[in-house]
């Protein structure tokens, strides 16, 4: 761990010893102190000198322990910082409690007696230690726990991205056998899907690379992916497009292929599970929202244990967005709609998601 800068700690020191649950109990500490010195004191300016000598140790000593030590006790200097230590807070006494009242013609006080100043001395170096430490501490947690956040966001990100380029292996398995059958029984329809296919491909390891793209752009690819599903059975089900003619709409940015899995599961749970009917795909613009909203024949019964579909998309739309756009589940009459309403100011800047 580098050393920060001295100023930098400097301030960092005073900053953290101005707050509430560290000013308190100093000051609960300094009160009586300043007290016994002005009820055992017969010196007017006795008061003021006890403020001095209390704000001296507290503004000094951490500061100068964590200046010293800014990585908390090291004696692997031979103890040079730790005699420095010692000699900056004797300094800092004896200039206060002797030297200043000589120069002021002050009289006796409580505090600046012998024995007294030397218990000054040993509160000052006791005091400047311990809330050094748990000033360090403080920021050595505050650190650690930055750093977790940061490597977790890091995980998930790492995870997300790998689930983001997900495309059903069973689909593609299943269409490059039906392209190996029509090769041999109708050569047009297998170059139309071996394009449809190559372009679908390509459109998810664009979508990989990227951070956002236009919502027209994960559209077009639900789109092909039902269409290689019809090239492969005709009559699996009928789709309809209901999209906006205004232009803002579609060219909203989006996380790229955060939709591709709720249109694999539109056909996966619903025709290719034997639910026949037509799959509907509507988008919906309103002032500040675009709404996605997707529909397939069969009932659903939510999320199954361990899928991947329906979580990876709330999860990534969690993290582009904030909490600002919702997904919504719902199934009656035999079937079932998904709806995603996003906000059109578009995923968060510099998320990767």
């Amino acid at each position: 761990m580098s050393e920060q800068p001295e100023g930098s700690i400097v301030r960092a020191t005073l900053r953290a010893l101005a707050e509430p649950r560290r000013l308190l109990p100093i000051l609960l500490v300094s009160a009586p102190l300043v007290a016994a010195q002005t009820r055992f004191s017969h010196e007017p300016l006795a008061p003021h000198l006890g403020v001095l000598m209390c704000l001296l140790a507290v503004g000094v000593a951490p500061v100068s322990y964590r200046v010293l030590f800014p990585e908390g006790l090291d004696l692997s200097h031979g103890g040079v910082r730790l005699l420095l230590y010692g000699t900056v807070g004797s300094g800092v006494v004896l200039m206060s409690g002797f030297v200043l009242p000589k120069l002021l013609g002050m009289g006796p006080t409580f505090l600046t007696q012998p024995t007294n100043l030397a218990v000054c001395n040993a509160l000052f170096l006791v005091s400047g230690w311990g809330l050094g430490r748990d000033i360090g501490f403080e920021e050595t947690l505050a650190r650690e726990r930055a750093r977790a956040a940061r490597f977790a966001l890091e995980a998930e990100q790492a995870q997300l991205l790998a689930l983001r380029s997900h495309l059903d292996p069973h689909f593609l398995f299943n269409t490059l056998n039906a392209i190996a059958e029509w090769c041999r029984e109708d050569g047009a329809v297998a170059e139309a899907a071996v394009l449809r296919l190559s372009t679908m491909l390509r459109s998810v390891l664009a979508g990989v690379r990227k951070a956002t793209w236009p919502l027209a752009q994960e559209l077009e690819l639900m789109r092909t992916l039902f269409d290689l599903h019809l090239l492969r059975d005709p009559e699996l089900f009928q789709l309809t497009l209901d999209l906006p003619d205004e232009a803002r709409a579609v060219d909203l940015p989006v996380p790229p292929l955060v939709l591709l899995p709720l249109a694999e599961n539109a056909v996966k749970h619903g025709p290719a599970a034997g639910h026949r009917g037509p799959v509907s795909l509507r988008v919906h613009a309103r002032d500040a929202e675009v709404e996605v909203a997707l529909e397939n024949p069969g009932a659903s019964k939510g999320p199954r244990e361990g899928s991947a579909g329906l979580p990876t998309v709330e999860r990534r739309l969690a993290l582009a967005y904030g909490g600002k756009a919702r997904l919504a589940l719902t199934s009656a009459e035999g079937r079932t709609r998904v709806t995603v309403t996003l906000p059109r100011t578009g995923p968060l800047p510099g998320v990767l998601t």
